[in-house]
């Protein structure tokens, strides 16, 4: 195991100061030890993971140091673009490194969205011709070797980080003025909800809380489809859902996932279904992967929502307020809600049960597909 707090004093001691990313579960350790000791401006959650290779791209040519980009292997399909197309030697030829969590890593029990990506996360280094380490207790000598490779290639580096690699080191949990949870929250959509609405849920703790909401009310799951990956695409597929049925289509998404891939919701605003019903909570935080910040505190959203082309926005922050707001939602076209809610989850929370493709063929039952 590495000490978290030691390893990133020696990125420091080797002028790596500068972090950008999205923060993910196996780097949460990591991720908290960089927001308690850097600097706001040294360290930025960015939207999504091609955000983030771009501000290590400009940090690199105002200074001339190699910036850090944090991410779950996941992201690597977000930068895909901004390496091959901006960093790589051939083109401006920029280093930096690249720190990314190993989901689904082959042999180890992972949440079916992390399998496929857990397989090919190397391939995917290789096929971009970006050099990796698997990074071990020897640290040092292996983040030598990736420094010198930066310095004297100009090309990116990646780490790649397994499970329980680093030391626990605690975020400081922010204080929140909101009374209800985001189970609270689902519980009291759910309820006002009808038999025949359809839910697309964020990926995440979102899914999990809904998905345990239907088994302990005996609801059964096929009048929802739990978006367990693809963070950022939540409104986008429960848009096509909406186009393909004449059933409300309830879209419950989150801060991070609306930050993530926001121009989707400009595209939807501009042809809004009448049957498409949008809802954003919004706790500050990217929660499932450890509680660091979005950005949403310094964010307009309501006002963004409805500069995306939705005519109003509701804000809710209590029972009473999300029952109104679900009403008014279900009576009108172009009307969306922001909840406001306090980060935490039970200790016990669970996991679908059943597999994405179950889920797949129970949802496309209830929409009337043979």
């Amino acid at each position: 195991m590495i000490d978290t707090l030691e390893f990133y004093n020696y990125l420091l001691e080797n002028s790596i100061d500068f972090f950008a990313g999205v923060p993910d579960s196996l780097l949460a350790n990591l991720c908290a030890c960089i927001k308690m000791n850097s600097p706001v401006e040294k360290n930025i959650i960015t939207a999504n993971e091609g955000n983030a290779v771009g501000m290590a791209a400009g940090y690199h040519l105002s200074t001339g140091k190699i910036g850090c980009v944090y991410m779950q292997n996941s992201g690597e399909g977000n930068i895909v673009n901004p390496l091959l197309s901006l960093v790589d030697e051939d083109v401006y030829s920029i280093p930096m490194l690249l720190i990314i969590g190993w989901r689904g890593e082959p042999g180890k029990h992972d949440e079916p969205q992390h399998v496929k990506q857990g397989k090919v996360t190397l391939q995917l280094l290789e096929a971009m011709g970006t050099k990796y380490v698997v990074l071990t207790d020897n640290y040092k000598e292996e983040l030598q070797i990736a420094i010198e490779y930066m310095k004297s290639e100009n090309k990116p580096y990646a780490l790649i980080i397994q499970k329980g690699l680093f030391s626990s080191y605690k975020i400081e949990a922010e204080v929140s003025n909101y009374k209800l949870t985001r189970e609270d929250a689902l519980k009291e959509i759910i309820f006002n909800l009808n038999d025949d609405d359809i839910i697309v849920s964020t990926t995440g703790k979102t899914s999990r809380e809904i998905f345990e909401i239907r088994e302990a009310n005996n609801h059964g799951h096929s009048n929802d489809f739990l978006t367990v990956g693809s963070m950022g695409h939540t409104s986008s597929i429960a848009y096509g859902v909406a186009i393909g049925t004449e059933k409300n289509v309830w879209c419950i998404d989150g801060d991070g996932s609306f930050i993530m891939h926001m121009g989707g919701l400009g595209v939807i605003g501009a042809n809004i279904p009448s049957n498409f019903k949008y809802i954003l909570n919004d706790n500050n935080a990217h929660e499932s992967v450890g509680g660091q910040p979005t950005c949403s505190k310094t964010l307009d959203i309501p006002e963004i929502i409805k500069a995306c082309g939705f005519k109003d926005v509701i804000v809710a922050e209590t029972s009473e307020e999300i029952k109104l707001g679900i009403e008014r939602l279900r009576n009108e076209v172009g009307v969306a809600m922001v909840l406001h809610t306090k980060q935490g989850s039970r200790d016990d929370l669970g996991r679908p049960t059943t597999t994405p493709q179950e889920n797949k063929i129970a949802l496309m039952k209830k929409l009337g597909v043979k």
